[in-house]
């Protein structure tokens, strides 16, 4: 089946993915454009775990300021080269994340940074929620209440404001993917008029 540029194109453009590498997956997928468009997600997330181990010593500073200027939010987010720190793909990566801090309130990056007293302090507060259930199914409830903790409080475990059928980790993988580097959230803040720091 012979594929269109035009075809082609349509799909570059949807998924900012390489005019090969749309080329390979419209002929992978018989010219299904939707499973085109999840061959290439599935190869962005090979590609993204490939390059997570490579060192990010570039990077900017974004940052946001609510339109009723009660919520900013300041974060660091890292990549291989100064390149793609002005690349605006990048920049608009960050302001997704500053708008999905400010309107989801994440307390953390991501579980390496919880503390191990609020998980515990967590955990006995989902025991006495479940007092009664057998302890085959007590594990698997608290299990499930952690999740649910680390997708609320969790930057990276949350889902996208703008898509909420992706995570954001999973938006920074197709980052990763699209831009060909590293791409690491070190750090942010979030602050509200009259809240307790």
């Amino acid at each position: 089946m012979a594929i269109s540029a035009d075809v082609v194109k349509k799909l570059r453009d949807k998924t900012n993915a390489g005019m090969m590498d749309c080329k390979n997956a419209l002929n992978e997928s018989g010219g299904d454009m939707e499973k085109a468009v999840e061959l290439l997600r599935k190869r962005g997330l090979d590609i993204a775990a490939k390059k997570s181990s490579r060192t990010t010593k570039e990077g900017v500073i974004g940052s946001y300021i609510h339109s009723n200027h009660k919520i900013g939010v300041m974060i660091e987010v890292g990549c291989e080269s100064d390149f793609v720190a002005k690349n605006e793909q990048f920049k608009a990566l960050v302001h997704d994340l500053t708008l999905q801090i400010a309107s989801a309130l994440p307390k953390y990056v991501d579980r390496t940074e919880v503390p191990a007293a609020v998980i515990e302090s967590e955990k006995a507060i989902y025991r006495e929620q479940v007092v009664g259930k057998p302890a085959n199914v007590l594990e698997k409830i608290i299990e499930g209440k952690l999740e649910k903790f680390y997708k609320d409080t969790c930057l990276v475990d949350q889902p996208f404001v703008k898509d909420d059928k992706h995570s954001i980790a999973d938006l920074i993988k197709e980052k990763i993917a699209q831009l060909g580097e590293n791409i690491v959230v070190r750090r942010f803040a979030r602050y509200q008029v009259g809240e307790e720091l």
